[in-house]
């Protein structure tokens, strides 16, 4: 059964929430003027790993990443599939940790950090344990009730800017390539893009929607950024760990039910994070299980959890999480890269074979 709408509002909120979650400071602080043209790249780099990672799966229809790398040989797998096992334990850690700091300071400022941490691991593991069904069914359901007010608080957003603040628009020197910043604005990309490697023997969709899907994140990505550029100006807005969320905050609008539209905006955030959460949970659990098939899943689950609480407690601010954060970074660039290109690889030789054999 096709449920490409499912898996395509998968990639979008994923998304949404990563480039609205880390992606704005990263980009404003890695150049100075011309912010397009970071953020096009990021765009650009990202189509082309989803065109490549989507030709190279389209040659194994009914087989997921893993039973791909299997095929190869255990040598092959291990190569290929600790490093992306490492990533998204790596980014599980990050994202439970980052939010929670976050959700400590906006919202729940005397609640204690590890009480945080616990609710938001429980609910990710939660929903990695009732499976991909549930967690696309959930996608569904937050992206019907909360992309709309995504819509609506972006246009409210403009209601301070000045657009005197978009020029320079072109960073000539292209500084932004040796700032460290650019490459940590990758954050988490990887774990939203490889997901569509896992579902192929659950759930079938249509590739194209998927790119199209990739060409729509484009317009979010700039928003995300220029708000706060428009709103403060680059001096100020390059001071703020989560400078959309503060040029929320700037929004004045009575009849709103919340105080601030930043707290609902977070909340929103949360909810897209959290599926995030829950999804790199389930495909880790899914290589785990591979690897050892005699535990149950939710065995492996709940362990998992516990491990990424403990090491999340041992986790001491917000400067240890960007120094991690920049550390994963080369993890991040190296998994995508040798998934991508591996995986294509391996598909053309597998089509190659194929047409011999038919001969």
């Amino acid at each position: 059964m096709d449920k490409s709408f499912q898996v395509v509002l998968m990639y979008l909120i994923t998304h949404l929430g990563i480039i609205f979650f880390m992606s704005p400071g990263n980009i404003i602080a890695s150049t100075d003027e011309g912010h397009w043209i970071p953020i096009l790249a990021v765009v650009i780099i990202n189509f082309i790993l989803v065109s490549v990672y989507m030709k190279g799966l389209n040659y194994f229809p009914n087989e997921d990443l893993v039973s791909i790398y299997r095929r190869y040989g255990k040598v092959v797998a291990f190569i290929f599939l600790f490093p992306v096992t490492l990533y998204f334990i790596m980014i599980y850690i990050l994202t439970i940790r980052a939010k929670s700091e976050i959700i400590t300071v906006i919202l729940l400022s005397e609640t204690p950090l590890w009480a945080i941490m616990a609710l938001l691991i429980f609910i990710s593991t939660y929903l990695a344990i009732k499976g991909l069904e549930t967690i696309l069914r959930t996608a569904v359901l937050l992206s019907c009730v909360f992309i709309p007010f995504i819509f609506f608080i972006l246009c409210l957003s403009f209601q301070n800017v000045d657009w005197y603040y978009i020029f320079p628009l072109i960073d000539k020197q292209f500084s932004f390539i040796m700032d460290s910043s650019f490459y940590k604005s990758f954050y988490g990309v990887g774990g939203a893009l490889l997901f569509l490697g896992f579902i192929q023997p659950f759930v079938s969709f249509q590739r194209k929607q998927i790119l199209i899907a990739a060409i729509i994140l484009f317009p979010f990505f700039i928003v995300s950024v220029y708000i706060p550029i428009l709103t403060f100006g680059q001096a100020t807005a390059s001071t703020f760990i989560l400078p959309f969320e503060v040029a929320m905050d700037t929004i004045n609008l009575n009849w709103l039910m919340f105080d601030r539209i930043s707290m609902f905006f977070l909340m929103v955030l949360m909810a897209f994070i959290m599926l995030y959460a829950s999804l790199v949970m389930w495909k880790t659990t899914r290589i785990l299980n591979t690897c050892l098939p005699t535990i149950k899943p939710i065995y492996l689950n709940v362990t998992l959890s516990s491990l990424v609480f403990i090491v999340c407690l041992m986790i001491p601010g917000w400067n240890e999480i960007e120094r991690i954060i920049l550390w994963n970074t080369f993890l991040e660039f190296y998994t995508l890269i040798s998934v991508t290109i591996s995986v294509y690889y391996f598909g053309f030789r597998f089509r190659r074979g194929d047409k011999y054999e038919e001969n």
